[in-house]
């Protein structure tokens, strides 16, 4: 019996020490807060228990400790707008989860979450250490919800469901845009309706007990929690006139507002900062179309410097999504700043998305990058990755293949010459 006890208090102890992370100290390093505080020198970075708890403490208390030897360390980056996860071969159908013709306001595809898909270890690569995936939706202009996962790669790596409501405005193969813009309309309008005669109804079930209050439907819930400002609203646009159109919309029903792609947001900057409303946008998108004749590859220092908050997304699929400081670096080409470019990916997407996260400050998650060197450098590696706390490796699938077959073994090769 006592061994048995026993075996259960071993089992309890070595649980508990894998749910939380130990205490690490990154000494000596060059930290970019992406804060107030801006970059510190020789800083010291302490986290416990996947949060940041101490930056230049007057003593250092850790269960390990890390000379960083003066190389820069950062928050981990953010990836957004994609369908990491939720996609593994594109050109095969059973493993694209992202989208169905059924899909609508209310789509979760969170349930379908491949925490182990090949590229998510892949993206870590790049720095990421969290990603917003976006559904693609169906035929509804509503292409359902957002949500947040961290590339832990472990199962419980979701971390936030529900996040965003995602719409597609613009330009259509068949239809006309006027038609989208004016349903978005109604249908926040006709919510808004509905909404104050559901609180008069509530007020009068309060006075009759014998009568209740009819219960909203679930793609009702989450309009009204538009209207309530509890989630953002994540907007595809590209042309002028459907981003003012959507400022009107955001200033008349009190929306929390998010316009992704944004071709010609140049051409509105002026409107788009005073109205406060986020932009998520490809560096690297410069070739004109019918609804973005004036994007480039200084469309981001022309925003920034307009006043507008400007978070970076990458283009294509999810196999793509270690590239993201690649693309940063070619908008420090263009003229945006290092300073700039990180907030980009860190702490403005998570402010988009009203995520507490993105910066290295006390209270912060703990999730950490160490560079080799300035991470928009093409030759900079990560060095060491934290997840809530947690060290990563960054070797992917594709190390793995390369030393499978570049390193002689008793295993047969894969072709022969």
């Amino acid at each position: 019996m006592k061994l048995f006890k026993s075996s259960l208090i071993a089992l309890a102890l070595a649980s508990a020490s894998s749910v939380y992370a130990e205490s690490i100290a990154i000494t000596n390093a060059t930290v970019h807060t992406v804060t107030e505080q801006g970059t510190l020198t020789n800083a010291t970075v302490v986290m416990d228990n996947g949060v940041i708890t101490a930056i230049n403490p007057q003593t250092v208390t850790a269960d390990s400790t890390i000379d960083a030897m003066g190389k820069i360390l950062t928050p981990g980056f953010i990836g957004s707008m994609n369908t990491l996860g939720l996609v593994e071969v594109s050109a095969v159908s059973r493993t694209r989860d992202a989208s169905d013709k059924k899909a609508d306001i209310t789509f979760d595809a969170s349930t379908a979450f491949n925490p182990k898909s090949a590229a998510i270890a892949y993206s870590r690569k790049g720095g990421i250490t969290t990603n917003i995936v976006t559904p693609r939706g169906g035929e509804d202009m509503f292409k359902g919800q957002a949500f947040i996962a961290d590339l832990s790669g472990e199962y419980d790596s979701i971390v936030e469901t529900n996040t965003a409501v995602l719409v597609d405005i613009g330009s259509k193969s068949k239809g006309s845009r006027a038609l989208t813009l004016q349903d978005l309309r109604n249908k926040l309008d006709d919510a808004k309706t509905a909404l104050a005669k559901e609180k008069k109804e509530q007020a009068d079930a309060k006075k009759d007990k014998k009568k209740d209050a009819k219960e909203p439907k679930r793609d009702e819930k989450v309009i009204n929690a538009l209207l309530a400002g509890e989630k953002p609203l994540i907007a595809y646009a590209d042309r002028a006139t459907d981003i003012l159109a959507l400022i009107k919309l955001k200033q008349e029903f009190g929306l929390d507002l998010v316009i992704a792609d944004a071709g010609d947001a140049v051409s509105v900057a002026a409107q788009i900062a005073k109205a406060k409303v986020p932009v998520i946008i490809a560096t690297i998108d410069n070739l004109p179309s019918f609804d973005a004749l004036h994007q480039s590859l200084k469309s981001a220092k022309v925003l920034m410097d307009a006043g507008v908050t400007v978070a970076f997304k990458v283009n294509g699929d999810t196999h793509n999504l270690y590239q993201l400081r690649y693309d940063a670096g070619v908008a420090i080409a263009n003229g945006v700043s290092q300073e700039q470019a990180l907030a980009a990916v860190t702490a403005n997407i998570a402010d988009a998305f009203n995520y507490d996260a993105g910066r290295i400050a006390v209270g912060k998650k703990a999730d950490l990058v160490l560079w080799s060197a300035d991470p928009f450098e093409l030759s900079t590696r990560v060095e060491k990755m934290w997840i809530d706390g947690v060290e990563h490796t960054t070797e992917s699938r594709q190390d793995a293949l390369r030393d499978r077959y570049t390193t002689d073994s008793d295993m047969p090769r894969a072709y022969t010459k």
